[in-house]
């Protein structure tokens, strides 16, 4: 396996200044820099793992992807060659840009722009949160997720897998097509959706502690249009969390809880009773996914689905055995 963590995100944007307030105020990130064309966030000791830059149109504008070092680095360079697709080594300018030592720059079957870099610089401070909260989970499992949009799903899968080394963590057929992709313990650091467009349909930050994201939710509430989707539980990764809209038009998810699985014994399996447990009422669908996705919950309830209770060091069940 290449590729260790989602390791930075880049985003481009029409609002800056809606970004300056949404990273440090609600998402609670720490602004390291910001001005009025670009902003730095950061969640930890790194220094920067989320920038923000000003552009004609929004969305995602890269996803850096962390290797070993610079061996792990240069084999991947020539794998991705081997199979035909094209790799740019970044220079002196854009390394010091992403606060890495060294880089490559490519890009998936749909045109997303992927780096794969080692040498993430740290921080001489300590890290201080935007607003009051607990802090982000980070470290080994990177900065959360990335959730894509695509009309096939078939090549960008293949693409992950066999050529990046992405392990399928489990999917679910309804009430659209999705498949979660894991490198290390997080359960998955990328998925796909079979939604006939391509886009970013949303990035996730896991916080440490339920309350940070009760109390984004409570932000969410005041905020008219800021919630896209309703606090729920997850069913394969059994996050709680909720879905926030974002200044570049894409979702947030806050969430916390995340299961950690098994890399080296994980067995990937469809997941039958949909997306989420409980919850998630989804604005973003038709009204006809929206209420087949409730009747899929409902069907869960029936049936007794639950989930563990999670805490950060491991797992604890309550539930009668």
């Amino acid at each position: 396996m290449f590729l260790k963590s989602l390791g930075y995100l880049g985003v481009k944007t029409t609002d800056v200044e809606g970004w300056r307030k949404f990273g440090r105020d609600f998402l609670g990130m720490q602004l390291a820099k910001g001005d009025g064309q670009a902003l730095s966030f950061r969640m930890d000791a790194a220094q920067q793992r989320l920038t923000v830059a000003d552009a004609d149109e929004n969305g995602l504008s890269h996803m850096g992807w962390e290797v070993a070092g610079p061996d792990t680095l240069d084999s991947l360079a020539s794998r991705l060659e081997c199979a035909g697709v094209s790799v740019r080594h970044g220079n002196k300018e854009l390394c010091e840009q992403r606060r890495v030592t060294d880089l490559i720059v490519f890009a998936d079957p749909v045109g997303n722009r992927l780096e794969a870099f080692y040498g993430l610089g740290m921080a001489s401070g300590k890290f201080v949160p935007g607003r009051t909260m607990s802090g982000f989970r980070t470290g080994d499992m990177g900065i959360g997720h990335a959730v894509l949009m695509v009309p096939d799903a078939t090549a960008v899968l293949s693409f992950y897998r066999e050529i990046l080394g992405f392990r399928l963590s489990d999917y679910f057929e309804r009430p659209f097509k999705a498949f979660f992709l894991h490198l290390n313990n997080r359960h998955h650091s990328l998925a796909i959706l079979e939604m006939g467009s391509i886009g970013t349909h949303h990035l996730m930050f896991e916080t440490l502690s339920l309350d940070d994201v009760g109390q984004a939710y409570d932000l969410a509430l005041v905020d008219e249009g800021r919630i896209a989707t309703t606090i729920g539980r997850h069913t394969n990764d059994q996050v709680v969390s909720f879905y926030a809209k974002s200044p570049s038009g894409f979702l947030v998810e806050c969430g916390w809880g995340g299961l950690s699985v098994d890399v080296e014994n994980w067995k990937p399996y469809e997941v039958v009773h949909g997306p989420s447990l409980w919850g998630h009422d989804r604005n973003w669908l038709s009204p006809d996914k929206q209420e087949e996705a409730r009747q899929i919950r409902f069907a869960a309830a029936r049936a007794g689905a639950r989930a563990p209770v999670h805490v950060i060091d491991g797992l604890f069940d309550a539930s009668p055995s």
